[in-house]
Formats: structure tokens, C-alpha cells, sequence
């Protein structure tokens, strides 16, 4: 049997689409900081004032492009069956996952392929993005951690140099036209510290909200290769809590000043990502494996080949600033038949890390003064059928995500009761709408042991 660790839209019959769309990034940027008066004079001064200092612009003409397609993402759980249309692929397996020193080197607006350093004095290696579990993070999907870390850069330098005034910034097409609109506001009274702060901040948040109008956009129909449904992967647990963390570990390079152009970008968000992960505890392919079993007809489905909707079948409808993991419980490793392999990481406490993003900064409220707007074209209205009309019908905002999400999880109650009720061998138990949110927040994390990570 043959086992392809590569996201499931890399697949051999996709192989010269694949070739068509990988062409290298000319997305490239190297932004001269300009000092003002105030940053000189400050800077001249027998005691420099490092706040002055910090006085710079970010001229206009430094403003990136945002990353125009997403990185081929990958469906929860390993070894998946594969099928096209109704024929089953035979002796074909997705492997998914990933061990931590193989992920390669960050390479902005990648696509599906990328060639990069990972430092100045390393060789060059490419992207490996797929699935790894972490004990204090769950499952994590690379793909989305590195394109909203990416969008998060991209807005900055969208945002930073008009910071305060009106602007409006267009985004890719998913299901219909996307834009972010923002109001003038009042930031001369911030000094140049602050601004820096608050651009960073604002822009990881509006990153944040694009990877929720995707997951919204994947269930209603969008589809990056339009013979191939990614209706699996909306709302996929992982995701979210996966698109936070990109967003948290590119506003950290952005505070340090460590993307000021793209391979220097690179660099620092492959250093980033890789400590983040190491700090998350992250398992190694086989452990991440048996964990991913372990959930096996509870989380996700391994008789259904993809893209069938029902491989995941547990989702996270709960958008917003605050996200949690979603850890494996001892109860669920007891009753896998692997608890010989499982049971040592269930020996001692650990806390799971909990991810928010801020929507308010020295008294300025995102939500106020920063909309992200989506239209519903014309080929995709009738997947809002089951939503009141005023909610869509002339778009929405990314306010309203948590709404049409809400609606979006009663279709999938119905559809997933149905799909149990036919496949009694499945020990999921779907949870009614207004129960799934809180018992993700309920949920009791069993301890893991921190100490064997390394055997």
C-alpha cells in the first residue's frame, strides 16, 4: 500500500494542476523604516529617548499584496482513503501527519510549493506541512498556522502606513467579493510605540476573521479546485484554534521588528513556528498517529474515503477571539485498544494553552473601526437558504460569522444524526447546537506526563 505524506489536494491526479498553480511567489518586499524629525533628534541626543527613536514611518509604497490562495490544507486524521467522485482510489493512502523537524523552512505566500532557507547559512529546503498533535495544543494543521501568520504580515504592512485613516483593503474571492473596510480614527495622541502595537494587533485580528469567512466559505461551496469539495473541511476542529496560533506567532515577529523584508520574514517565522511548536510539546509522527486512532469513529471516520463530509465528524462551530484545543481525554485513549502506547502521557498534569486575540487597544475598538464585508454571489445564495435573509442576502460582515455559524451547525446536526443512524458501528455522539460550544468548554483535560517526550 502506497502512503503519500502531502495534503490531500497534492494528490498524483492533481499533479499537473499542481504544476500549473506552484509558480514562485514574486510577493518579495523590503521596507525602509523612514526616521522622522522627532526619531532624529532623539537619536542625536546624549541620552537618547528610545521611545523617540522608535519614531519611523512605513511609507506607503511599502504595502504588500496579500497572498492570493491558500496553502492545500489537510482533512482531520492519517492514512485516508481517497476517492474521485464515486470510484474509491485502490492501495492509496493520505498519510496527513508530521514530525517537527521535518516541517522545512517558512516561505511566505508559499502555495503549494516553496524552496527556501530556513537560516542564512542552511541549505535550502521546502515546506512540509500536514497534521502534528501537541499535548498542551491538540491537533494542529501547518498549513493554517502559516497562512494566517502570512496574512497577518501582509495587513500590517496594508494597515501601518495609513494607520487612522479611512482606507479599504481588498481581499481574495471565496464566495463573493471580500473587502475590509476601515474608518478614520484618532491615533495622534499614541506614540510611535503605540501605533506600531496597535497596527500589529489590529491586523492579527482581521487576519483571524479571514480564516473564519473560510471556514464559512468552504462549507457553503468554495472550492480552490473546483472538482474537489471542501465541505470536510469546514469548520474542522482543529482549524481554528491552528489559523489563532499563525496569528499570535507572526504579531510576535511583528513586535520585534523582524519582518522587515521577506526572506528576513522567513527566517524569524521558521525559528517561531518551530519553538512554538517545541513549547507545545508535539508528538512524533507515530504518537500523533495513535492519537488520531484513538479518536477513530468519534472525531473523524476512517471508512469514508475523502472528500466524503462525514471523514470529520466532529466540528467546532465557535468562532471568536478566544479559542481552545481539543485535547484527546484519557476516557477516549482507555477505549482505543491503544492505551499500552497511549497510557504513559496520561501520568502526570499538564495545562492546555488556551489562545485569545484582543479586540480593543488603547481604547479603540476593532469591531468599530475595522469590517471585514462579504457578498454571497450568485452561485452560492442558495446555500444560505437555511439562514434568514437579513443576515446575507446583502451581505455580511465579520460580525455576523458567529450567526450564520450557529445556523450552519443546526443543517449539520440533522445531516450527521441521519449519517449515524446508518452507520451504527460509529461511537460519536452528536451533540444538539446549542450544547456544542459548551461542552467544548466544559470539557475536563486529563494530565499528561510532560517527562517522556523524548524516549
Amino acid at each position: 500500500m502506497k502512503h503519500i505524506s502531502t495534503p490531500f489536494l497534492t494528490l498524483a491526479f492533481f499533479f499537473l494542476l499542481s504544476i500549473a498553480l506552484s509558480a514562485c511567489s514574486s510577493n518579495e518586499w523590503e521596507i525602509q523604516a523612514v526616521p522622522t524629525d522627532v526619531a532624529v533628534v532623539a537619536a542625536l541626543d546624549d541620552f537618547p529617548d528610545q521611545a523617540l527613536v522608535r519614531d519611523i514611518l512605513v511609507p506607503e509604497e511599502s504595502q504588500l499584496l496579500l497572498p492570493q490562495s491558500v496553502r492545500p490544507c489537510c482533512a482531520f486524521g492519517f492514512d485516508q482513503k481517497v476517492a474521485l467522485g464515486s470510484l474509491p482510489i485502490p492501495f492509496f493512502r493520505l498519510a496527513n501527519t508530521v514530525e517537527l523537524d521535518d516541517i522545512g523552512a517558512h516561505a511566505f505566500d508559499a502555495g503549494i510549493f516553496s524552496y527556501q532557507k530556513s537560516a542564512p547559512d542552511s541549505g535550502k529546503s521546502s515546506e512540509h506541512n500536514g497534521m502534528l498533535y501537541t499535548l498542551k495544543g491538540g491537533f494542529i494543521d501547518l498549513a493554517h498556522v502559516r497562512d494566517t501568520a502570512d496574512n497577518t504580515v501582509a495587513l500590517f504592512y496594508q494597515i501601518k502606513p495609513k494607520l487612522g485613516q479611512a482606507q479599504s483593503i481588498s481581499l481574495p474571492f471565496e464566495i463573493g467579493h471580500r473587502t475590509i473596510e476601515i474608518s478614520a480614527f484618532e491615533v495622534d495622541h499614541l506614540s510611535a510605540g503605540q501605533r506600531w502595537e496597535l497596527a500589529a494587533a489590529l491586523a492579527a485580528r482581521l487576519a483571524f476573521s479571514m480564516a473564519e469567512a473560510h471556514e464559512i466559505s468552504q462549507w457553503h461551496g468554495y472550492r480552490s479546485f473546483a472538482p474537489w469539495t471542501e465541505a470536510v473541511s469546514a469548520y474542522s476542529l482543529e482549524d481554528l484554534y491552528s489559523n489563532m496560533l499563525g496569528a499570535k506567532i507572526a504579531l510576535a515577529i511583528i513586535t520585534n521588528n523582524l519582518a522587515l523584508n521577506r526572506q528576513q520574514y522567513n527566517y524569524h517565522m521558521t525559528a517561531w513556528l518551530h519553538g512554538t511548536l517545541s513549547w507545545l510539546q508535539p508528538l512524533s509522527t507515530e504518537q500523533t498517529n495513535a492519537f488520531f486512532s484513538a479518536v477513530d469513529r468519534d472525531w473523524w471516520n476512517s471508512d469514508e474515503p475523502l472528500p466524503h463530509k462525514f471523514v470529520v465528524l466532529k466540528r467546532h462551530y465557535k468562532l471568536g477571539m478566544q479559542q481552545a484545543p481539543f485535547l484527546v481525554s484519557q476516557a477516549q485513549a482507555q477505549s482505543s485498544g491503544l492505551w499500552d502506547k497511549l497510557a504513559k502521557f496520561f501520568e502526570k498534569p499538564i495545562e492546555p494553552q488556551h489562545l485569545s486575540l484582543t479586540g480593543e487597544m488603547f481604547g479603540i475598538n476593532f469591531d468599530e473601526v475595522a469590517i471585514q464585508h462579504v457578498t454571497v454571489d450568485e452561485a452560492f445564495r442558495a446555500s444560505f437558504e437555511h439562514i434568514p435573509a437579513h443576515l446575507w442576502v446583502n451581505g455580511f460582515s465579520h460580525t455576523q460569522f458567529v450567526e450564520i455559524a450557529k445556523y450552519d451547525a443546526v443543517v449539520d446536526y440533522g445531516l450527521l444524526q441521519e449519517y449515524l443512524s446508518e452507520n451504527t458501528r460509529l461511537t460519536h455522539q452528536a451533540l444538539p447546537p446549542d450544547e456544542i460550544a459548551a461542552e467544548h468548554q466544559k470539557e475536563v483535560y486529563q494530565p499528561i506526563n510532560q517527562s517522556i517526550l523524548n524516549e
